[in-house]
């Protein structure tokens, strides 16, 4: 049974670094979490190195001031490493396209800068991409016949965001990952490099080597809200996770207020995942 805590600290002493969630652990889109945040700067603090493992469709150079804005410390964070980041090589490799783009106006430009891809329309497209949904009020409905024109020409989805949704203020949002999932519904290829995938990982490695060097993995802890990104990701890489339940799973996974260990259990092997430690938040 996954064993559930009410402080970080409780098992701080067994890892050096942390590979560490931000949409619904350190913020909700609008604003900080002050106790999430703490953490991590007591985590640093004792000496651990912290990561910060995300899935936004964008480089990580904008970042930090993102976070600046809803209130994260950058002393909470050593580095940042974004799906971005990671998808950026697999754009890359097939410009110049030409590609049809998904997405919402400037909000993702960092992703497709500098790459040398062409946009088209979906008839002339060679492959199709996609950040997130053009607006926050549609839904993956709303993307049916796109998919079903891209699977009669058997186009690849390069989806720089694997997340299905996302907590936004008080709201939930539908991001770039659900629009993934049923393209692969209908016998489509999907490329994605975030998390749960490999690339994504690679990088924070990378990034954990240059600032502490080797690092074994048994002294590694994951932690997200995310049961098929966050968890998923840390067991296929072989890493200890904290499973944040209340992030974007809200109210589901409580009894009378308090997490709720057989709850937790039984969302996790619904998707064939585990993990070895949950929190309602980050604290």
């Amino acid at each position: 049974m996954t064993k559930i805590l009410t402080t970080i600290d409780a098992i701080a002493a067994q890892y050096d670094a942390v590979l560490c969630d931000v949409w619904g652990v350190l913020h909700n889109g609008r604003r900080a979490y002050p106790a999430a945040c703490a953490a991590l700067q007591r985590l640093r603090a004792a000496g651990k190195s912290v990561i910060l493992l995300t899935n936004v469709p964008k480089p990580r150079g904008p970042i930090p001031e993102q976070l600046d804005r809803v209130g994260v410390p950058r002393d909470a964070w050593d580095a940042i490493v974004t799906s971005g980041d990671a998808i950026r090589m697999e754009l890359e490799a097939r410009a110049p396209g030409p590609m049809f783009k998904i997405g919402p106006g400037d909000y993702d430009r960092a992703l497709w800068e500098g790459l040398g891809l062409v946009q088209a329309p979906l008839a002339d497209a060679r492959f199709f991409a996609i950040s997130g949904l053009n607006r926050d009020d549609e839904t993956p409905e709303d993307y049916a016949e796109t998919l079903r024109a891209a699977k009669a020409r058997n186009l690849d989805l390069i989806c720089a965001n694997p997340d299905i949704v996302v907590q936004f203020g008080d709201r939930l949002v539908w991001c770039a990952g659900a629009i993934a999932r049923d393209y692969e519904s209908l016998g489509g290829r999907v490329i994605m490099a975030g998390k749960p995938h490999a690339p994504i990982y690679d990088l924070a490695f990378k990034e954990l080597a240059a600032l502490r060097g080797d690092v074994g993995r048994d002294r590694v802890l994951c932690i997200g809200d995310g049961v098929v990104t966050d968890v998923l990701g840390a067991n296929a890489q072989g890493l200890d996770c904290v499973f944040v339940a209340a992030g974007i799973h809200g109210e589901t996974l409580l009894t009378g207020g308090a997490l709720d260990a057989a709850k937790v259990d039984k969302a996790l092997t619904a998707e064939k995942t585990h993990a070895a430690y949950a929190m309602a938040a980050l604290a």
